[in-house]
């Protein structure tokens, strides 16, 4: 079976833990992961999780396997100018991409093509090769500008999928929220995971 590629960018809105843990609950499905992260990302996650996140790529790509186990070759991290990475180009795309979290600053960048760096790139591209595109936008409340923006991605087949746990699971702990949400995702990408109950089981 081929390895499904997924993207996941990291970007300065809150909510670093979903993003975390959906980069650990791919590598463990086995899928082949290429992490983006902006400097806002790094001040968000010693913010709300007491993590210094590495500067350069190589350092975030050892920090990363020494916290989540990955195979050969099954996880890559990407600086925010590095314009020959993968996912910069429609001739070899990921099979998905996941912004999570994603800020109002990038939900906007990729609604105007801006492409100023490697992460609206990568969306960039997979809404022109018409991959799949997860946004996880953390803001609230939500302006006129921001559902505006959600709209016209949406209409383009983009996925908004904003951090909003259920709570019919009955969740115990903070990471039982995070996991509903992760599971969520997972389920666009079509990563089969058991992370959260399904309704009616």
């Amino acid at each position: 079976m081929t390895r499904k590629t997924v993207t996941v960018a990291l970007t300065g809105a809150s909510g670093l833990p979903y993003g975390l843990r959906l980069i650990e609950a791919l590598l463990a499905a086995g899928a082949r992961v290429w992490v983006l992260y902006s400097q806002a990302a790094q001040v968000v996650a010693k913010q709300e999780m007491q993590l210094p996140l590495p500067s350069r790529p190589a350092e975030m790509k050892a920090w990363l396997q020494a916290r989540y186990p990955a195979g050969d070759g099954q996880l890559e991290v990407y600086g925010r100018e590095e314009w020959f990475a993968p996912a910069a180009s429609g001739s070899n795309p990921p099979d998905a991409m996941v912004v999570c979290p994603c800020s109002m600053g990038t939900l906007a960048a990729i609604r105007h093509g801006m492409s100023d760096n490697l992460i609206e790139r990568a969306a960039d591209v997979c809404i022109k090769e018409q991959r799949k595109l997860v946004l996880v936008p953390r803001e609230t409340p939500l302006s006129a500008i921001h559902l505006e923006n959600m709209l016209d991605l949406a209409r383009l087949g983009v996925v908004i999928l904003p951090p909003a746990p259920g709570f019919y699971t009955h969740p115990k702990s903070v990471d039982d929220m995070v996991d509903f949400i992760v599971s969520r995702i997972l389920d666009q990408l079509g990563v089969e995971q058991t992370l959260t109950p399904r309704w009616g089981e």
